[in-house]
């Protein structure tokens, strides 16, 4: 870990990121990275270049890339970890972790997550406020798990997937890759083809 963390990103998705940085108080400074010109702080955090002058800083700091499009997020990262960028994984203070969770690259746990036991995380996905985890189940790279999301035992998310705010997944479930599962909904049965599903019980449109 090196003593600086840049952000790709200062819109919303990076600010979240940003303030779980903060908190984790492990940086002596912290800045942005933003293609929008006309940004130059967020939070009271400066922007000190574009993302295409990341490259310049990969000696002296951390990258992470705090972009909520998964697909977007997936090119950044995977470039980056190319070119031999240190990516770190972001906790919040208030993130309970179960024993023998594993965690990967560029992941960030936002406040209030629980994630229990024999879980793994896979790269760059991003577990939003109050989202639980429980036992057993495998979250596949750049996945976006939004707030109040609730999984249940034994469940795998297919990368890239997105799972919007306050759906629900039944226990020993699979879904597959690259899927929308719209807030609220309530998957009761393996998700095989990609699209987007929403309802109680979750249909795909």
């Amino acid at each position: 870990m090196r003593n600086k963390l840049l952000i790709i990103g200062a819109s919303g998705q990076g600010k979240v990121v940003a303030d779980v940085a903060l908190k984790m108080n492990k940086w002596k400074s912290i800045g942005f990275l933003d293609d929008d010109e006309n940004v130059e702080s967020s939070m009271g955090i400066e922007v000190v270049g574009k993302s295409c002058d990341t490259f310049k800083y990969f000696q002296d700091c951390d990258i992470f890339v705090g972009i909520g499009n998964n697909a977007v997020r997936k090119l950044i990262q995977e470039k980056l970890e190319a070119e031999g960028a240190n990516i770190p994984i972001l906790i919040h203070p208030s993130a309970v972790i179960g024993e023998k969770v594993e965690l990967s690259p560029g992941t960030v746990l936002m406040a209030g997550v629980v994630i229990n036991c024999c879980t793994t995380i896979g790269r760059g996905c991003i577990i939003n406020t109050g989202a639980t985890i429980d036992h057993d189940n495998i979250i596949e790279d750049y996945v976006h798990i939004s707030p109040g999301v609730n999984l249940a035992g034994t469940v795998r998310i297919g990368q890239g997937t997105w799972l919007g705010i306050g759906s629900t997944v039944s226990n020993n479930l699979n879904i597959t890759c690259e899927c929308k599962i719209g807030a609220g909904a309530v998957v009761v049965r393996d998700i095989t083809e990609p699209g987007t599903y929403v309802g109680v019980p979750a249909r795909r449109v």
